[in-house]
């Protein structure tokens, strides 16, 4: 096993080498190289990728406020410290994440936990397929069975002790994924794999500004890091990064291509370092 893992990063390390690029199928420009109204291309941005903390099965990881959390396919959870993962309470989640709300986490019933003094305590109120701690305070989540997004205010998040029931704020918007950073907004992937995002979301009420749609590849998962990154898996396993995003625009301008030479699962990104879950239950640990 020790091989093959090796084989895989010597070859992933070469895939990634030839740095970030656009979508591979944009069209190329007609225009000369040197005519001046012509956009150059955005350099390449070399990622380096090695294995990170061994762990078989893997389906899912999340970093966020220096945090790494993750969750496998025997329905337990790990923290990361130092090079080794550690099981992160007796209830294993199909989904966890961690921000400024505190770690959360769906089970594989669709029920809603918050880690709680060492353990994940059950959190009644709606059933989420996913939930994402990574906004400004708020937790958002993706309705079991509906699709319909909601908003779990701060005080109320950081608040929650394991007592009582969660009173959940509606989004209006139905989607697969949801995922929030404290900077620019929220992200999204419909059931249709569109790409859609919220220019701004209110922690105290839960209140968002809007959606809009943003073209690009089928997406299965978007996930957004505190300073505002996004990076986004397609249906066939391909990580992009959405470029150009400002205050004013918040929807970005393009999306850039991140080489893999393995199938990815799924990504996550926080403090410059992008970890990825590849379909064969890999951890990966990126930086550039």
């Amino acid at each position: 096993m020790k091989a093959v893992v090796a084989f895989l990063l010597v070859l992933c390390s070469l895939a990634v080498s030839h740095g970030t690029s656009r979508v591979p199928n944009a069209r190329p420009s007609t225009q000369p190289p040197r005519r001046p109204h012509v956009r150059p291309l955005p350099r390449p941005v070399g990622w380096n990728c090695r294995e990170g903390p061994r762990l078989y099965g893997a389906m899912q990881i999340d970093a966020g406020m220096g945090q790494v959390v993750v969750a496998d396919k025997y329905k337990r959870t790990y923290f990361l410290s130092g090079l080794a993962l550690y099981r992160l309470g007796r209830m294993g989640m199909k989904h966890v994440s961690v921000g400024a709300g505190g770690v959360w986490g769906s089970c594989h019933a669709n029920k809603v936990y918050k880690y709680v003094a060492g353990d994940f305590s059950l959190a009644k109120g709606l059933s989420m397929y996913q939930v994402d701690a990574g906004g400004d305070g708020q937790i958002v989540g993706v309705g079991s069975g509906s699709y319909n997004t909601y908003c779990l205010k701060e005080k109320t998040a950081l608040d929650y002790c394991g007592r009582g029931t969660l009173s959940w704020s509606y989004l209006s918007r139905k989607m697969m994924y949801y995922s929030c950073g404290s900077k620019w907004g929220c992200w999204g992937v419909d059931k249709r794999y569109r790409i859609w995002v919220t220019k701004n979301i209110s922690p105290t009420n839960c209140r968002t500004s809007g959606w809009t749609a943003v073209s690009g590849p089928r997406m299965k998962m978007i996930e957004v890091s505190s300073d505002g990154k996004v990076f986004g898996v397609t249906t066939t396993g391909k990580i992009y990064q959405r470029a150009g995003i400002t205050n004013r625009r918040r929807q970005g301008t393009r999306w850039l291509y991140v080489p893999m030479c393995m199938p990815v699962r799924h990504v996550s990104y926080d403090l410059r370092n992008l970890w990825i879950v590849t379909t064969s239950g890999l951890i990966m640990k990126c930086s550039h």
